[in-house]
This record gives C-alpha cells, sequence and structure tokens, in this order.
C-alpha cells in the first residue's frame, strides 16, 4: 500500500509541474527595451510610445488595459516589432 500510495503522489506531482514549465514561451520578449528571458504571463507597458518586440516562439497578445485586461489591441507573431501610444501590457505564454 505504501508503495502504491508513493507513485500516486509522484505521478501527482509530475502532473502538476510539467504543464508550468511546458507553456512558458522560449525566446526573449521585449517591451521598452526590457528583455524578458522566456516570457510567461503579463507584463506592463509603462511609457509611451512604446515597442513590443516578440523573439519567442509564442504570440504576444497586446492588450488596452492594465494587467492584461482590456481588448486585444494587436497580436505580435514571431520576429515581429509592434509600435503602440495606447496599450497597457503584453501577455504571453
Amino acid at each position: 500500500m505504501a508503495v502504491t500510495l508513493g507513485a500516486l503522489t509522484a505521478a501527482v506531482t509530475l502532473t502538476v509541474a510539467v504543464p508550468a514549465s511546458a507553456y512558458a514561451a522560449e525566446g526573449v520578449l521585449i517591451v521598452n527595451g526590457n528583455e524578458h528571458k522566456d516570457p510567461s504571463g503579463c507584463y506592463a507597458i509603462d511609457w509611451y510610445p512604446s515597442s513590443v518586440t516578440n523573439h519567442t516562439d509564442a504570440i504576444a497578445e497586446v492588450h488596452s488595459g492594465p494587467g492584461c485586461t482590456g481588448q486585444v489591441e494587436w497580436l505580435v507573431y514571431p520576429g515581429e516589432t509592434y509600435y503602440t501610444e495606447t496599450a497597457q501590457s503584453v501577455f504571453i505564454l
């Protein structure tokens, strides 16, 4: 019974731990000159005009509101740069 419980605990731990690392983008996201290596989540845009350069393997969503709220203003595909005077945040997985 103890071996089965230990194996079950290990399987659950791997199930919970692996997806978190699997969803981070690989590469560098640059927001106003600040580099974020292997980014994941929401990043603030804190001055204007602003730029978002995506050197990752994921699509970055540029949002009109703070904290990645509001409308998606633009999608920045890998290898692209987007310039904005209105967006307030960027989300990337």
